[in-house]
């Protein structure tokens, strides 16, 4: 059966591997998660589940979305999100998902929102080489360069790597191995980096590839 979870970065540490490796991980608080909704091919054309984390107080949420907690008997929840899996019969409205739900050893893949940069320049947002800074080049040595040829096409082409907004967007890491789950506290040690700043919201779900 496939899984998934929604989790809050909480932040990097190292832990020790059996050989006496040091493995640097990323600590995720990783539920509990309820599922608040559950959708069907007949009322809604496909199947797939919504999960919810994080509690909020009911004066937080509105009336709409009070009614749809409601309706699932689960208190408001601060973050909902969707997920589509091949078999979720197993699932229904109301049950509650922990972190042991995933294993050490499992491949995942973690999708999250980058950290946001602001406005950037071609040198930090496309890797760019700088110019000169001598022989007359002037005082431009980290712009750009030539955005195109002159006469012909006379404009410059979509697509083209300028500067402009960097970071703040979606990203997935995809094939992480899971260390280390501590069912207790709902904590999960996956290895390496995740996108995102310390107490962002993160998805983790069963890795497309598994390789």
């Amino acid at each position: 059966m496939q899984k998934a979870l929604i989790g809050k970065k909480i932040g990097m540490t190292q832990i020790f591997d059996a050989n006496g490796n040091v493995v640097p991980v990323t600590v995720v608080e990783a539920g509990p998660c309820s599922v608040v909704m559950k959708k069907t091919v007949e009322n809604d054309g496909y199947e797939a589940f919504q999960l919810g984390f994080g509690d909020v107080k009911v004066q937080r949420v509105n009336k709409p979305m009070k009614g749809h907690f409601d309706k699932a008997g689960t208190a408001p929840k601060k973050s909902l999100r969707e997920f589509r899996l091949d078999d979720q019969s197993s699932l229904n409205v109301g049950d509650i998902l922990k972190a042991d739900v995933f294993a050490v050893g499992d491949h995942v893949d973690v999708v999250g929102t980058s950290k946001g940069k602001g406005t950037a320049g071609a040198i930090k947002r496309w890797n760019f080489s700088r110019l000169k800074m001598t022989h007359g080049t002037g005082p431009n040595a980290r712009h750009a360069g030539s955005l195109g040829a002159c006469s012909d096409p006379s404009r410059v082409y979509k697509g083209k790597k300028l500067a402009g907004h960097l970071g703040h967007e979606r990203v997935t890491i995809q094939n992480l191995d899971i260390v280390k789950v501590d069912a207790e506290n709902n904590l999960i040690a996956i290895k390496g980096g995740i996108p995102g700043p310390k107490g962002g919201i993160v998805l983790i779900r069963d890795s497309v590839k598994n390789v």
